[in-house]
C-alpha cells in the first residue's frame, strides 16, 4: 500500500526565489543540516482528505501557524525511493512574514535513548527558514529535490511568459 503526504511550498521572488523549508527535529537530525530539511508536510489517506487540506493541516501542525491565504498551485507528485509519493502545492509567499519566534512547532514521542524505557517529546521540526534554490536542494531530503526542480521550470514559465 502507498504512504501519501501532502505538503507546501511558499516561494518568493526577489533578486533570487526562495523557497520556506525546516529542519527536522529529534534526536536523529539535531547534528546534520544537508539532507535533513524537508517542506512542511505529513501523511494523508486519499480516501478521506483532499491533498491540500491535507497540506494546509500539516503546515498548521509542523509549523502552529495558518498558511498564508494565496493561490495554491499543485506542482507535483513526486515519489521517494521507499515508494511513498508527496504531492506538492506552491504558492506564493511573498506576504508571509513569519519569523522564528512566531513559529510553535508541533511535537512527537519516542522512545529516547533507544531501548531505555523512557519516552521523550520533540518537536517535529526545529526551525524554519527562507533559502534560495541551490541552497534548498542541498538541504532537502533527497526525495524532495525533484519539487524544487520542478517550482524553478514553473517560475522560469511565468517569467517567459
Amino acid at each position: 500500500m502507498v504512504a501519501w503526504s501532502a505538503g507546501l511550498l511558499l516561494y518568493r521572488l526577489g533578486p533570487a526565489p526562495q523557497v520556506l523549508i525546516a529542519h527536522m527535529g529529534g534526536p536523529f537530525w539535531a547534528k546534520k543540516e544537508a539532507g535533513a530539511w524537508s517542506l512542511p508536510k505529513g501523511e494523508f489517506d486519499p480516501a478521506a482528505e483532499g491533498a491540500l487540506d491535507a497540506a494546509h493541516r500539516e503546515f498548521r501542525e509542523e509549523l502552529g501557524i495558518e498558511p498564508p491565504e494565496t493561490d495554491w498551485a499543485e506542482l507535483g507528485t513526486f515519489a521517494y525511493s521507499s515508494g511513498k509519493k508527496v504531492v506538492v502545492f506552491c504558492g506564493d509567499g511573498a506576504g508571509f512574514t513569519a519569523s522564528g519566534e512566531d513559529f510553535v512547532f508541533g511535537e512527537f514521542e519516542m522512545e529516547w535513548p533507544p531501548r531505555s524505557g523512557r519516552t521523550a517529546s520533540f518537536p517535529e521540526v526545529d526551525r524554519a527558514e527562507w533559502m534560495d534554490l541551490d541552497a534548498a536542494r542541498d538541504a532537502l531530503v533527497k526525495g524532495q529535490r525533484p519539487a524544487i526542480d520542478a517550482l524553478e521550470r514553473a517560475l522560469q514559465e511565468l517569467a517567459g511568459a
